[in-house]
């Protein structure tokens, strides 16, 4: 299926910062194509770089047991991976993987870590994008307590259109059981349910979003919280 994308390859981040400081910090950067699947970082070990999406997004996961893994965040243009470092850590607690292949910008961690001591802009910045994290986090805790998985899955699929900037994207219903914590066939019920009432095309892993609206009608309340708490934090940046 064809990908038709709907916004420039920005980041909204980067894109926060005064003009002079952003120009800077662009030309510090390297624009690197991120593929599908693709490690980023692992639990407890360094961050060689940071990485900025721009056309990509990126499924961070927490270890459970070992080996268990459940979804925490998506991370596309409106954030980055690395922000342990504005906490002088150099480490990940997360795993952090592809799942949405594209254009990203990517910088080394110890030049990252140089421009945050030069810039106060930055600090400011990712000092409340880390409280939007926080938030966002706490938000998808009490999600995966409460809501029904359908309604779970609704926001998914919302959350990944929206960084993907196209209605058409890849995933296979064994990573959504990973990612949302739940038996491979709940995934294929509540796909299945979105797909009768003709909200989504699902075949073999390919996802195309038919019906926005609807599936906004279908998905529960914490789309619109993050949504809120991402849009009052742009607007504190102004």
């Amino acid at each position: 299926m064809p990908t038709t994308k709907s916004a420039p390859a920005v980041n909204r981040l980067i894109t926060a910062l005064p003009s002079a400081e952003r120009q800077r910090f662009l030309a510090g950067c390297e624009r690197v194509t991120l593929t599908f699947g693709e490690v980023l970082a692992e639990p407890g070990s360094p961050l060689l770089h940071v990485y900025f999406p721009t056309e990509s997004f990126i499924c961070l996961t927490t270890t459970i047991n070992g080996h268990t893994r459940l979804g925490v965040m998506l991370v596309g243009d409106e954030g980055m991976l690395g922000i342990s470092l504005i906490l002088g850590l150099n480490l990940s607690l997360l795993h952090a993987s592809v799942l949405g292949p594209g254009q990203a910008l990517r910088m080394e961690s110890a030049q990252f870590c140089r421009e945050l001591e030069l810039s106060s802009a930055w600090q400011r910045l990712l000092k409340r994008y880390l409280y939007v994290m926080m938030g966002q986090l706490a938000q998808t805790s009490a999600c995966n307590r409460f809501h029904p998985l359908e309604a779970r899955l609704a926001r998914w699929f919302l959350m990944a259109q929206d960084r993907a900037h196209s209605d058409y994207f890849h995933v296979t219903h064994e990573c959504l059981a990973q990612i949302l914590g739940v038996r491979r066939v709940g995934i294929t019920k509540a796909a299945s349910m979105l797909q009768k009432r003709k909200l989504i095309r699902y075949h073999r892993g390919d996802i195309r979003i038919l019906d926005r609206g609807g599936l906004e009608a279908s998905a529960c309340s914490c789309l619109r919280l993050d949504q809120s708490l991402y849009a009052q934090f742009l607007e504190s940046t102004r």
